[in-house]
C-alpha cells in the first residue's frame, strides 16, 4: 500500500544516494555478521535508486516521522529507512526497526 507523490516521481532516473553515517555503521555490521543480509541490502538499494515508491522489499510510507520518509524489509525484524528530498535518496539506517 505504497502512495505516491505526483511531484516525487521521476521518469529520467536520476536519484542520487546519500548515505548517513549510522546506514554504513549498520551496512558494516551485516557484512560482519551476515552477509546475507548485506546482498539483500545492495539488491534493495539498487532497486530504490531505480524507484524509492514501489519494488522489492515492500515499500512503505512512515507516516508519524517526518515526511517523505519511507521504509523497505530486510527481515522481519529489521528495516531499511530512508528520506527522500527533492533529487536525493538519503538512506538512514538498515537495523531493528524505525
Amino acid at each position: 500500500m505504497s502512495k505516491r507523490k505526483s511531484t516525487a516521481k521521476r521518469t529520467d532516473d536520476s536519484w542520487s544516494a546519500v548515505f548517513h553515517p549510522e546506514f554504513l555503521e549498520d551496512l558494516r555490521y551485516w557484512v560482519k555478521v551476515d552477509r546475507k543480509i548485506a546482498f539483500r541490502i545492495l539488491d534493495i538499494l539498487e532497486d530504490t535508486s531505480r524507484d524509492p515508491f514501489t519494488g522489492i522489499g515492500k515499500p512503505e510510507h512512515l507516516k508519524y516521522l517526518p515526511s517523505g520518509t519511507w521504509s523497505r524489509r530486510l527481515t522481519q525484524e529489521h528495516r531499511i529507512v530512508y528520506l527522500i528530498k527533492e533529487d536525493r535518496i538519503h538512506f538512514l539506517q538498515a537495523r531493528y526497526h524505525y
